[in-house]
């Protein structure tokens, strides 16, 4: 053991020179990070207002283009609310109810960006006589209707008797942003404390304890406050304070402690305490580089979906993740050089209770798993592809209020409205004709009416509208003369139906919005011929097939891009071809573990009630892409950290099973409590109010407890068992590579 610290400090390389420069100016570094957080401090509170989007806009796609003509050319607008009023006992189609209603809104109507407030027409379900709704439909974009929603909401009062809820668009985002803000707390009031007392446990010193909680605090922080800057300019989902949150404090504990417990361990037989400094750089600080660099690549796959969603977890995860390598490997290690032997201050877990020497449980578990490998490996490897197949049945679909429980008010009132109204006629799917003539010529009408004939004929079509149909039964040239008429041309354009080179026509599916079938009728809709139209297919189901498509067809690349990089990263750190993609493979088990799980309770709806979670039946199309991502990252945390030390182990023995069973024996109790942590404070989001985060929080904490415990405890050792040697083969000019280096030194 001792020979091999000897070894250790002589290699004095790039990272053992930081970690000493840390130490040597250990004041300055800590007075600029103490200046960096108080400033970005301010502004990271301020953060979560300032972002309005939901991020699910797929910008360019045919569906998101017909919705702008449809706004620039005929005037609908693309923001609206819906007002839903309940009377209990009340007939609210009685006319004298409705009179009520309109009275109310006398002082909403005022607003001057107020455009009008109309009874949905849509027929309604039966036996939901005492439910109304209203549309108020706003010239205002989505940004600004999200400022004015507080000033629209406190003019909206309910006659008496009666109860209104507000949903809609800004509704709902308002209320994804402040269910964002309440999660990031309720998140932190749940994961912080219980992170905190394994700390404890786990250093026994009140010091040592805190220091990784400062440092996952302070990279949210710094991040949260980075971020206020960039939204000035820069549209970014609402969803990002709640990834930098999960992330930050994740990533950053968990980097701490190993910093942390690594320099407790230097101080025990480096001279002084720079060098334990600068030799818990050269160690724990490199690993924590390339696990930091791991994640990035993960996390850099979410770029290739062309989603603003995917962009800002991207953003937020890239930022805080690598503002977390950097905290760690500046003001946590001028920490650690200001406290030196202070570290183990203040005694929380009496020494009798922690065993001075390492636990030799690790060591035995790593070999009694070395005995049997072929066994364990078929035995637990089946298992975990068997916790896989649940994904082969997964559903996918886009949730707007659904994201949110029962208690927010536009949650509530877009299941109201559901109830009562019949969903495929609220947002049936919308197509955009633009004609070379004015729609009002009669070759002109004869073009749309032959293609709405065509329309109406597609399987799965239930109903078709249009301007002409909304004149009755005449012929071609008696529309014509019909629409010389101004006082009917104005009614057809009042009713945003046709007006000047573009018509609206509206098709209301058969079956639900979110069935494939409807999937199948959007597709088949744009596939028609379009005899010299030129046809645009938007609305709803389009726009909701539009994001699913943009998702799917680019996770081929996100899975090679992935996993092809991080290959390379660990290839050139490990110096091995066998160990990185063993890595890959074992990360892939995991994360198709926690995938199947996640399916099995927010698709089928096991323990649904036990998670609170009120919106079963589908999976987010988001979750798997940023599971991949994210975990796929993390999880090679614990790789890099185990192999690294099993990698020191070898290098000093030559001896593979027993540096599998030292590395395993030194690391097993710390990464078993870093991924402890991890589960917690990802898990902590099960408990959270948005669906989206309560799913990730499963997914990332499953496959994290998955990755710690069965992967690492027991595949890892039996395939470093089965493969021997092997593990450590790479191409001459790799291994030429690290010797000319080793050399130098």
């Amino acid at each position: 053991m001792r020979g091999m610290r000897v070894r250790e400090s002589a290699v004095k390389g790039k990272f053992w020179r930081w970690g000493y420069a840390m130490h040597r100016f250990r004041w300055l570094v800590l007075v600029i990070g103490v200046l960096l957080l108080l400033s970005f401090a301010f502004f990271a509170q301020q953060t979560p207002g300032m972002l309005k989007d939901n991020g699910f806009t797929p910008k360019g796609s045919e569906s998101d283009r017909g919705l702008i003509q449809m706004r620039d050319e005929l005037g609908v607008p693309l923001t609206m609310l819906n007002l839903v009023y309940t009377g209990a006992g009340l007939d609210m189609t009685d006319k004298v109810h409705q009179q009520a209603i309109l009275d109310s809104l006398s002082e909403l109507t005022k607003l001057p960006y107020v455009e009008s407030a109309k009874f949905v027409a849509t027929p309604r379900n039966e036996g939901h006589l005492d439910v109304l709704a209203v549309t108020v439909s706003l010239n205002l974009d989505t940004d600004p209707a999200l400022e004015k929603y507080p000033e629209l909401k406190e003019r909206v009062h309910p006659p008496t008797g009666m109860n209104v809820y507000v949903t809609g668009g800004p509704a709902i985002l308002h209320d994804m942003q402040e269910a964002s803000k309440h999660d990031i707390a309720k998140s932190e009031a749940i994961g912080l404390p219980i992170a905190l007392i394994v700390l404890l446990i786990v250093f026994g010193t009140l010091v040592a304890a805190l220091l990784p909680m400062i440092v996952g605090l302070m990279s949210v922080t710094l991040t949260l406050g980075i971020t206020y800057f960039i939204a000035q300019n820069q549209s970014l989902s609402n969803f990002l304070p709640n990834m930098v949150t999960m992330l930050g404090l994740a990533v950053g504990i968990d980097y701490a402690l190993f910093l942390v417990s690594r320099f407790r361990e230097e101080l025990k037989v480096q001279k002084n305490v720079a060098e334990a400094v600068a030799m818990t750089c050269q160690t724990a600080g490199k690993s924590i580089f390339f696990s930091g660099i791991a994640v990035l690549i993960g996390l850099l796959g979410m770029l290739f979906v062309d989603l603003t969603f995917f962009r800002s977890l991207c953003l937020g995860g890239v930022i805080v993740v690598s503002i977390s390598v950097i905290v760690a490997n500046t003001m946590l290690l001028s920490l650690l050089g200001i406290l030196g032997e202070r570290i183990n201050s203040l005694q929380v877990v009496p020494k009798r209770f922690r065993k001075q020497e390492t636990s030799r449980f690790w060591e035995r578990i790593a070999y009694a798993v070395m005995k049997r490998p072929v066994l364990l490996v078929v035995i637990v490897g089946g298992a975990l592809i068997y916790t896989m197949t649940p994904m082969g049945q997964i559903k996918l679909n886009v949730p707007n209020a659904e994201v949110l429980p029962p208690s927010y008010e536009s949650r509530y009132g877009s299941e109201l409205l559901k109830a009562a109204y019949d969903p495929r006629m609220m947002g049936p799917i919308q197509i955009v004709i633009h004609t070379e003539g004015e729609v009002w010529e009669e070759a002109s009408i004869r073009k749309i009416r032959a293609y709405g004939e065509q329309v109406k004929g597609v399987s799965g079509v239930k109903e078709v509208q249009s301007f002409i149909s909304s004149l009755g039964q005449h012929s071609d040239a008696e529309l014509a003369v019909m629409l010389r008429n101004s006082n009917v041309k104005a009614q057809i354009e009042g009713n945003k139906l046709a007006k000047g080179h573009t018509a609206l026509m509206v098709v209301v599916p058969e079956k639900d919005t979110d069935d494939p079938s409807t999937d199948g009728l959007v597709r088949e809709l744009r596939s028609l011929s379009k005899d010299g139209l030129d046809i645009v297919v938007t609305g709803g189901p389009a726009y909701r097939l539009d994001i699913i498509d943009r998702i799917q067809n680019e996770i081929p690349e996100v899975l090679t891009f992935v996993m092809g990089i991080t290959y390379i990263v660990l290839l050139l750190a490990f110096r091995s071809v066998l160990l990185p993609l063993k890595a890959v493979l074992m990360n892939m088990l995991s994360l198709g573990a926690s995938l199947g799980v996640v399916v099995l309770v927010f698709q089928h709806g096991y323990m649904a009630d036990l998670l609170h979670i009120t919106s079963i039946g589908y999976v987010s199309a988001t979750l798997p892409v940023i599971i991949f991502c994210v975990v796929f990252g993390i999880s090679m945390d614990y790789e890099v950290f185990l192999i690294s030390r099993i990698m020191e182990e070898y290098e000093a023995s030559g001896d593979n099973d027993k540096s599998t069973a030292e590395g395993l024996k030194k690391t097993g109790s710390l990464i078993t409590s870093a991924a402890f942590i991890l589960v917690v404070v990802v898990g902590s989001f099960i408990f959270t109010d948005i669906e989206i985060m309560k799913a990730l929080g499963l997914g990332l904490g499953l496959a994290v407890l998955i990755d710690a415990t069965i992967v690492r405890v027991m595949l890892v050792p039996a395939l470093m068992k089965l493969l021997g040697d092997a593990n450590w083969w790479a191409p001459k000019w790799l291994r030429m590579g690290s010797q000319s280096k080793a050399e130098k030194r």
